[in-house]
């Protein structure tokens, strides 16, 4: 597999990326999110992390922000009906964290919002997801695509996992704190509920 690419960036137009390694121009795929990133990158050095997609007729490089938007995509695709095309689609919809949270919530709506995804979709997709969400690898500091340090309910959710919570354990737990409070209020919130829930 080719798990990535490095050269200059020579051309962005709609969904792809030309990057320019030695004399050859390589067309990458990539979310919308991902070239938006790259769109003052013009003539300048990038890298991205790459997916190679391998079809009868095709070989198709797909290029990510992130280890975890990679992993993410490769999830996606694995998923009955869901190709290449759908899985850009739902990663340039929103943050590889956002839909890992959405899928641990059953957030279905969260799918159903993304264009080009139906109900029934969406629902497959919550569906067999659900067993992979945690496993994402973790983002290194300053990774973009990883959390915000500042997001104070996805550290609460991880320090509740390393207390021993599951993932899901640990959302139900958080379910209905208020978003904008500290780290430590949401995690004393969580565990007085889920003492009391027991």
């Amino acid at each position: 597999m080719i798990a990535s690419i490095s050269g200059t960036l020579r051309l962005l137009d709609g969904e792809r990326a030309v990057v320019q390694v030695g004399g050859l121009g390589i067309e990458v795929l990539a979310s919308g999110r991902t070239l938006g990133g790259l769109s003052a990158r013009l003539g300048e050095e990038v890298s991205l992390h790459t997916y190679l997609h391998v079809r009868e007729d095709a070989l198709q490089l797909y290029g990510f922000r992130s280890i975890r938007e990679r992993v993410f995509f490769q999830w996606l695709i694995a998923v009955s009906g869901v190709g290449p095309r759908v899985a850009l689609a739902v990663l340039s919809g929103y943050p590889v964290e956002e839909l890992e949270l959405a899928v641990a919530r059953d957030d279905v709506k969260k799918f159903e919002s993304i264009s080009g995804i139906g109900k029934k979709l969406a629902q497959r997709l919550v569906v067999e997801l659900g067993d992979k969400v945690g496993e994402l690898p973790p983002a290194p500091a300053g990774e973009a695509g990883g959390p915000a340090p500042s997001d104070g309910f996805l550290a609460a959710r991880s320090a509740l996992q390393h207390l021993g919570l599951s993932l899901r354990e640990a959302e139900e737990a958080l379910r209905g704190a208020p978003e904008a409070a500290p780290l430590e209020e949401l995690v004393k919130y969580a565990l007085t509920r889920d003492r009391g829930a027991s």
